[in-house]
């Protein structure tokens, strides 16, 4: 561990204590997990204390931890399903950190907005709610931000189709764009394999 993260994972652990449910250290980078209910209060601490100084959140993108590599790691196929993950900058002391929280409802994700402290993560918060289907609570525009008007589902859930579920097209006679179920057949595609014994003139 460098001298820059022992100093910010000992100032994390002396303000915020028993908050923290878990912080690790992987590839150079600390990451913070903490609970929802004391997820915008962490947030805030993490912002305004001078030890930490975290001005900016530079990023946040959801994640559904269901059959998370494959299984290799049990914690979170066990525990809950969805996360939002933040990155984090502090320029005063020139660091950073990594801030996961798991909403506790798998059915409906709901964790507490963040976007009056770092206003950065207005249309993060929007991407991973349209995206995912995480609700942020306290959001004042929580709206679909890349999917079509009257999408239906969450596309990077890991149990939404590939092919998805509706199709779109402009009728000709009708002079509008329609929706339509999927036509798409899934198939397996097989390679074929050549073999001949003079194939491209060689002997």
């Amino acid at each position: 561990m460098t001298q820059s993260l022992d100093r910010l994972q000992a100032a994390l652990q002396q303000v915020l204590g028993r908050k923290i449910k878990q912080l690790q250290l992987a590839l150079g980078e600390l990451t913070l997990t903490v609970d929802a209910t004391h997820y915008h209060e962490v947030a805030l601490i993490l912002r305004d204390h001078p030890q930490l100084a975290f001005e900016q959140l530079l990023d946040l993108c959801g994640m559904d931890y269901s059959a998370y590599k494959d299984g290799a790691h049990s914690v979170y196929i066990d525990g809950p399903r969805y996360a939002a993950v933040s990155h984090l900058l502090s320029i005063q002391h020139n660091w950073r950190l990594r801030l996961r929280v798991f909403a506790s409802d798998d059915h409906m994700p709901v964790l507490p907005s963040v976007n009056d402290i770092w206003n950065s993560v207005n249309w993060f918060e929007r991407e991973a709610f349209d995206l995912y289907g995480i609700v942020f609570d306290g959001h004042e525009d929580l709206r679909r931000l890349l999917t079509d008007y009257g999408f239906i589902g969450h596309p990077f859930r890991k149990d939404f189709p590939v092919s998805g579920h509706v199709e779109m097209r402009y009728d000709a006679e009708q002079k509008r764009v329609i929706y339509q179920p999927v036509t798409i057949e899934p198939r397996e595609i097989t390679p074929r394999i050549i073999r001949e014994d003079n194939y491209g003139g060689l002997h």
